[in-house]
């Protein structure tokens, strides 16, 4: 049964819109923890875009369920990291232009700077990921430089608009599950699920977790957000 993260990131976004004080993230992830989730994800940009260094501190403190801080390999991020000790840290490509995370770490082209970081984390007892796209080279780099875990990028599946193209990205997608867990790393997945499409992907044997935040925050407007994981965890389960 895959675990499912929920990412708060958005709730910010829309805090970060008035330049005001709600919504708070960390109240969304006391209510998600309340619906269920298994995880709490947030990323902290180094532009501070939507999370910012006062949700960190205070998603630490309130946090029961893993806590999981995706993050640039930037030195002041890592230097955040390794003082916050979140339970996992999610290497994730970092884009000032981009709206959310587009694609996956090329772990291959940065691992000289990419392995460092998974060690220094990894001496203060911290998982690792790396939020990687579904390819067989990728995925043996992960497992090279030490990750314990990788998070296959979902979105071209996500993306997808034709029978054929979905039928491609899932083959690829169960393709990269299969090495990863042929390496001994736990394999997670994420970006652009949404309630209608998740299903397809959550029936691929092996997933270990699931991290997801714009489908469960936009639905939660309407049904709240423990309504909401809880939703989504059934999709998923």
């Amino acid at each position: 049964m895959a675990l499912l993260g929920v990412n708060i990131d958005h709730v910010a976004t829309v805090r970060q819109a008035r330049r005001t004080f709600e919504p708070d993230p960390v109240w969304a992830a006391v209510e998600a923890q309340l619906g269920g989730a298994d995880g709490i994800t947030f990323h902290l940009r180094e532009d501070r875009r939507h999370i910012h260094d006062r949700d960190a501190i205070l998603l630490k403190q309130v946090v029961h369920v893993k806590l999981n801080m995706e993050m640039s390999i930037a030195a002041e991020i890592v230097g955040i990291a390794l003082e916050l000790e979140p339970d996992q840290c999610t290497l994730v490509p970092e884009r000032r232009e981009e709206l959310t995370t587009e694609g996956g770490l090329d772990v291959v082209r940065l691992r000289k700077r990419i392995g460092p970081v998974v060690a220094r984390l990894r001496r203060k007892s911290i998982q690792t990921s790396a939020f990687i796209e579904p390819v067989a080279e990728q995925v043996k780099a992960a497992a090279d430089l030490g990750f314990d875990a990788v998070e296959l990028w979902t979105g071209g599946y996500a993306h997808a608009r034709t029978p054929r193209a979905v039928r491609t990205a899932l083959a690829g997608l169960e393709e990269a599950l299969e090495v990863g867990r042929g390496l001994g790393l736990t394999v997670h997945a994420g970006h652009g699920l949404t309630y209608d499409n998740v299903a397809p992907v959550a029936a691929l044997k092996g997933l270990a977790e699931f991290n997801i935040g714009h489908s469960i925050i936009a639905r939660s407007v309407f049904v709240g957000l423990r309504e909401a994981v809880r939703e989504m965890k059934l999709l998923v389960m």
